[in-house]
């Protein structure tokens, strides 16, 4: 008996599994599918379970893991919950996120405790007891969960949430749970053919942990024909309409009309017997149309140290895209190694026209360690000196007062705690207690709330009084030096009331050169805009024309 959206008796469970290869776009197929069933009036909420044993990436280096997206409630987790959060347009919870090392951190403690009265500890059924358990309890709440599970069909780290997902089947019913698989179709250019091995033999290793797909989702640089979608039917043991095409996109919120083309939340509606209306997706075709139709041309310069993978920086890039798209601007970003500005060729201002004179606007991104620290304040100097609209995020911020205090108030010795240790003039330091703690968990995550000064760039951009925003670092603004700053005409706009901590810095005669300790990326969304990018932005493209 099909039900209404919204009034299912029990949660529906949608696992997305990938194969062949990693980078498929499994979270972005997961939070592409959300935006559809969402738009159908449905309840959806996602999870993602990464095999690694690290307890978060809190501590991974970005070019191995990218990105580290922290959440609304302070958890450091994967890239993906970003792309989650942006597509859906909802906050998730550290409660979305598991890894390996969460489980058998969890089932060792108990194991300690002599919860499991003397038996034998097994990953069958002690760890995938654990996996279940946190699937259920997030269930509750919504219509349907949808579980992305990281890595590739096969790993042996994976094994563990395959196993899980499996039993659930058995445990919930057949109509309460399904599978999605994402695989690769390549195409031999020598060959001038598309080749579905690859395919069939991630089905085939699937099937083998016990796992039949309900629906595939093959990811190819064309269109496949039925004839194509008909041999991978045949081999995977699926009906022909449950084989769609997950092509190459220009841009990555493409991707919910095509999936909507190739009918996948009808298919998952049914499959799960959901009756709900077609998605109509205003708010995001009205978003595409204006990325679409764009003219004025925006470059941006990025200064950053990871500017050789981009999915370091994978929520800033995603909020000048917002940002632009709703000025109708044509982003072109521009990565520039900050280790590039430090060669002594690049010791003058002017010298610097090379590299930053072609760039209408500066960001400088957070980031952690000195590494390229010289070269990020010698652009955000030539930013300050030539009016060119620059924005300092966390990092940036304590860049810009460093840079500020040096050649602006006479302190030649500035520097943060971070970087040197000495008697120098630390305008960025270490709050109490915070010096000697471990890595894990020891930074200021999450949300806190700002006070913002009428008057300023600041409250131009927010329009209110009081914000709040999220935060991943350990280092303050030094408020010893607070009122030295202000008389040389770099105003503190906004401030943490409760702790009295500098938040946002701007300076008062320069067209937009302004500094937040928080990370206001991770609060963008495509059909709302972040508004102190959209500032920054508005203010390069003046300075474009």
């Amino acid at each position: 008996m099909a039900t209404r959206a919204g009034s299912s008796k029990k949660s529906k469970i949608v696992f997305i599994t990938g194969g062949v290869l990693s980078s498929l776009g499994k979270g972005l197929s997961s939070a592409a599918l959300g935006l559809l069933l969402k738009d159908r009036g449905l309840k959806i909420k996602h999870f993602k379970m990464d095999p690694y044993l690290n307890i978060d990436p809190g501590t991974m280096s970005p070019f191995q893991h990218g990105e580290v997206f922290v959440t609304e409630d302070g958890a450091e987790t994967d890239l993906d919950l970003g792309h989650y959060e942006r597509f859906l347009n909802e906050n998730v919870t550290r409660d979305q996120n598991i890894t390996s090392g969460q489980i058998y951190e969890s089932v060792l403690a108990r194991e300690r405790r002599g919860d499991y009265l003397g038996g034998t500890v097994q990953v069958i059924p002690h760890v995938t007891d654990e996996i279940k358990k946190h699937l259920l309890e997030e269930s509750k709440d919504c219509n349907i969960l949808l579980v992305e599970i990281g890595g590739t069909v096969g790993d042996i780290e994976s094994l563990p949430f395959l196993e899980a997902a499996r039993q659930l089947r058995f445990d919930l019913g057949q109509e309460n749970v399904l599978y999605i698989h994402v695989t690769l179709v390549p195409y031999i250019n020598t060959a001038d053919e598309l080749k579905t091995k690859p395919t069939q033999h991630s089905v085939q290793e699937l099937r083998r942990i016990g796992i039949q797909p309900d629906i595939l989702l093959c990811r190819a640089d064309r269109e496949l024909g039925d004839d194509i979608k008909r041999k991978i039917a045949l081999f995977a043991n699926m009906d022909l309409r449950d084989v769609a095409t997950a092509r190459d996109v220009k841009s990555i919120y493409e991707l919910p009309l095509l999936l909507k083309q190739e009918k996948i939340d009808d298919r998952v509606c049914v499959k799960l017997g959901i009756r709900a209306p077609k998605a109509q997706l205003k708010a995001w075709k009205n978003f595409l149309y204006s990325q679409e139709n764009a003219s004025r041309r925006l470059r941006i310069g990025v200064i950053g140290k990871y500017v050789d993978l981009k999915e370091s920086y994978k929520s800033l890039n995603e909020a000048l895209i917002h940002a632009s798209a709703h000025l109708g601007a044509k982003l072109e970003i521009e990565f520039i190694d900050s280790e590039k500005l430090e060669n002594s060729r690049f010791d003058s201002i002017e010298s610097r026209e090379k590299i930053l004179g072609e760039v209408d606007g500066i960001l400088v991104p957070g980031g952690f360690g000195s590494r390229g620290v010289e070269g990020k304040m010698r652009a955000l100097e030539y930013g300050r000196h030539y009016s060119v609209p620059c924005f300092g995020i966390c990092l940036g911020l304590q860049l810009m007062a460093i840079e500020f205090a040096r050649h602006v108030l006479g302190k030649k010795d500035a520097q943060s705690e971070e970087f040197k240790k000495g008697k120098f003039t630390n305008i960025v330091h270490y709050l109490p207690g915070q010096r000697f703690i471990h890595k894990g968990g020891s930074m200021r995550l999450g949300a806190f709330e700002c006070g913002i000064k009428k008057g300023s760039k600041a409250f131009s951009a927010y329009k209110k009084t009081s914000i709040s925003e999220r935060h991943r670092h350990r280092l303050e603004f030094n408020n010893k030096y607070r009122k030295n700053f202000e008389k040389a005409g770099m105003l503190v706009s906004g401030v943490n009331r409760q702790h009295n901590l500098v938040e946002m810095i701007e300076l008062k005669n320069h067209p937009w050169y302004l500094g937040c300790q928080f990370h206001p990326e991770f609060k963008s969304r495509p059909v709302q805009a972040h508004p102190l990018f959209v500032a920054f932005l508005r203010a390069s493209l003046k300075q474009s024309s």
